[in-house]
């Protein structure tokens, strides 16, 4: 999973958390990432709601590059449990998000 860090994963889940206070901010973290880091935050949020399987990654990001049709920004707001999703997946890829997500809340992200 080296097309996105952790740690950018974690700030998305903590600001999808907040999704009515923060949205734009939300909207604006994902609007800046790189194509390849939005396609890996779709497929990392679609192993954690078991439409792929872990050991399925590469098919999950080939398939979200190729597939994306919607903002992605828009996309991960309108699904709901966004954030529960994106921490299972990161768990089934063996990463332990609680650790940077502690950090983000520490530094106030």
């Amino acid at each position: 999973m080296e097309e996105i860090s952790v740690r950018k994963v974690a700030h998305v889940i903590l600001l999808a958390r907040e999704m009515d206070r923060g949205e734009g901010e939300l909207r604006g973290v994902i609007e800046h990432m790189t194509e390849e880091e939005q396609g890996a935050l779709v497929a990392i949020m679609w192993i954690g709601r078991d439409a792929f399987e872990a050991d399925e990654w590469q098919e999950a990001f080939a398939t979200a590059m190729s597939e994306a049709s919607t903002p992605t920004a828009d996309y991960l707001i309108g699904t709901p449990h966004v954030a529960d999703h994106l921490e299972a997946g990161l768990e089934a890829l063996g990463y332990d998000p609680s650790d940077e997500e502690d950090e983000l809340l520490r530094r106030g992200a």
